[in-house]
């Protein structure tokens, strides 16, 4: 399968982190200008589905993508490749921790400059709230919601925020984080914002944790996340795909979202997992994607997001998605350009 080879700078020049960096040191109110210049949807979902694009994996010290340690760590790559995906108008928008989302905000403010546009139109924003479970700390479990409040994202005229808990039956400090996510839920409520909620079950193995992914596992999540907080009427589910995903479906009435997960060698198992896990149940109404969207090897990240969007928004089979992975190399996406 050909695909167009992507070269950053031919993109998003260099340039431009320089002059978000200077944009921060000289003018940080073009942040909450810009979000209030943002148009905003005037409901969460077009058609009651959603892809979005989380791009907030470094804030929990999460930087690897297969052999490479620090690939995420490298925030040109990022920035652009994010950028990149959201050229596709039919990914929804994104999830960020705050550093993200307002880099976005500021990259939106200089091509609305040259362009008279906003990338950020109508998309869907949410932020993300506990990073404190750092990824191999010995607090792991304890994840403290050291990201977005409700407050900040109605400021940044966010969408909704997300939140995880991982489910160790062991460890004392999941019940603490189990806790604040009702806490989190409550806020969101208050503020008028959706609730994305990611329960994950996992045991202590080595110096890491494996997270359980069979349907006896999430089906015992979806009832607990589903009774967190004061109301659920706001609540979407964020689950990965597992065999037997149709009982995970008649757990819930909560929409759920399906999880990328690690990055895959294949674009085509990638699309394989979430063509199955869409047509598990009704219930599944789109899907969350990161680092197996935005790193595909050596390829252009933008291909791999429109065949996804297709496969959630025009209900297409596999073989259709895949078709349209190998016809995307045919749209040429203009340069970005720096004011500086």
């Amino acid at each position: 399968m050909k695909q167009q080879a992507f070269v950053l700078n031919q993109f998003f020049p260099e340039s431009l982190m320089d002059e978000i960096t200077e944009i921060r040191l000289s003018t940080p109110e073009v942040i909450e200008t810009e979000a209030q210049r943002r148009r905003r949807r005037s409901k969460l979902t077009r058609d009651g589905r959603l892809v979005l694009v989380a791009v907030d994996h470094p804030a929990r010290g999460v930087t690897k993508i297969r052999g490479d340690e620090y690939a995420m760590g490298d925030r040109w790559q990022l920035l652009g490749r994010a950028r990149r995906v959201l050229t596709d108008p039919n990914l929804d928008g994104v999830l960020g921790s705050v550093d993200v989302l307002e880099e976005l905000l500021i990259l939106s403010h200089i091509e609305r400059h040259t362009t008279g546009r906003s990338f950020l139109d109508d998309r869907v924003l949410l932020g993300s709230m506990n990073r404190g479970g750092l990824s191999g700390a010995v607090f792991e479990m304890d994840d403290m919601f050291t990201g977005m409040s409700a407050e900040r994202m109605v400021e940044l005229g966010c969408d909704g925020g997300k939140m995880l808990y991982r489910l160790d039956l062991q460890d004392p400090a999941s019940g603490r984080t189990l806790r604040a996510c009702a806490q989190a839920i409550n806020a969101l409520r208050r503020n008028k914002l959706a609730a994305f909620v990611e329960p994950l079950a996992v045991s202590k193995k080595g110096s890491g944790y494996d997270t359980a992914k069979d349907f006896g596992s999430l089906v015992r999540l979806c009832g607990i996340a589903s009774g967190l907080g004061d109301s659920s009427g706001h609540v979407w589910l964020k689950l990965p795909y597992c065999e037997d995903f149709e009982r995970v479906c008649r757990a819930t009435t909560l929409p759920i979202l399906l999880l990328g997960g690690p990055a895959r060698e294949s674009p085509v198992d990638t699309l394989r997992d979430f063509a199955q896990g869409l047509a598990a149940g009704a219930r599944v109404r789109g899907a969350i994607i990161g680092r197996n969207l935005l790193y595909p090897g050596k390829d252009d990240p933008l291909p791999m997001c429109r065949a996804l969007s297709k496969l959630v928004h025009e209900a297409c089979g596999v073989d259709e998605a895949l078709r349209a992975l190998e016809e995307s190399e045919v749209q040429e996406i203009p340069t970005l350009h720096s004011t500086l």
